[in-house]
């Protein structure tokens, strides 16, 4: 079992997007995942089709919240096999985030070992997977050094679009940093996301990312795609939406690309 975290501390490059349908595209080649959405916005979540209360707009803090989430395993120290739930997508399982996960940074700061909590979950977790696939919120705070301290790779979406690789070499430096608490950690890969083939500035961020990553950059680019952005707020995969979609065919060689290059 290999742990993948998905991050890029600038918002709206398609972590989302490529930890939903990158998951459902290689649970559709027969391997088993499990999706964490480790973001307290929950859109990995609601983009499987769970959606019991979690978009709850006036949830109390007070109040129990409706179903168990990430937030129970970080802060009330609950088991992963107690919180997972199947998805409509064979062999895709998920870990579901909630609203309440936005205060736990503050409450992980005084715990013990608060880096490596998810790793210690994790390590307790027996349920035969073949990858599980972690989505960060945009930052660098204690939840994502979380996912990295537990994972084996780190893939980094870039969109195609100006200011590209702006704050890159923090997360890089950041993952230097978390190697000294996990050493297994590497750089799996960059998945270049939103690409327009009719724009001059999209290939010339395709030839600036691969100048600086080399062959580190996946060779399937996903294109911006009108069908990717409308599959999750109908609660479903690329791949259940619009399976013949330019996305939903990227995605596809992107999980072939996937497996072969971290098999």
């Amino acid at each position: 079992m290999k742990v993948i975290v998905i991050a890029n501390q600038k918002g709206g490059v398609g972590k989302t997007t490529t930890a939903l349908n990158l998951g459902a595209a290689l649970a559709s080649k027969n391997k088993k995942i499990l999706l964490i959405d480790l973001d307290p916005q929950a859109n990995l979540s609601s983009g499987v089709g769970f959606t019991s209360n979690f978009l709850k707009e006036k949830w109390d803090e007070n109040e129990k919240p409706p179903y168990k989430s990430i937030y129970d395993i970080l802060i009330n120290n609950e088991k992963v096999s107690k919180v997972f739930v199947p998805t409509d997508t064979e062999n895709l399982f998920l870990l579901p985030s909630h609203l309440s996960l936005a205060g736990a940074e503050v409450e992980m700061v005084n715990m013990l070992s608060r880096e490596t909590i998810l790793k210690q979950a994790l390590s307790k977790f027996n349920e035969k997977m073949d990858y599980i696939i972690i989505d960060c919120p945009p930052s660098l705070g204690l939840l994502t050094v979380n996912a990295l301290t537990s994972s084996d790779k780190l893939i980094v979406p870039i969109q195609c679009e100006y200011f590209a690789l702006e704050g890159l070499g923090q997360l890089m430096q950041t993952m230097q940093i978390v190697k000294s608490i996990n050493p297994n950690l590497s750089l799996g890969g960059v998945i270049l996301t939103m690409y327009d083939s009719r724009t001059k500035l999209s290939e010339n961020v395709v030839s600036d990312v691969r100048g600086y990553f080399g062959d580190t950059v996946f060779k399937t680019v996903v294109p911006r795609n009108v069908r990717l952005s409308e599959a999750p707020s109908h609660g479903q995969t690329i791949l259940q939406y619009d399976s013949k979609s330019s996305g939903a065919r990227a995605y596809k060689r992107l999980a072939d690309e996937f497996i072969k290059r971290l098999m």
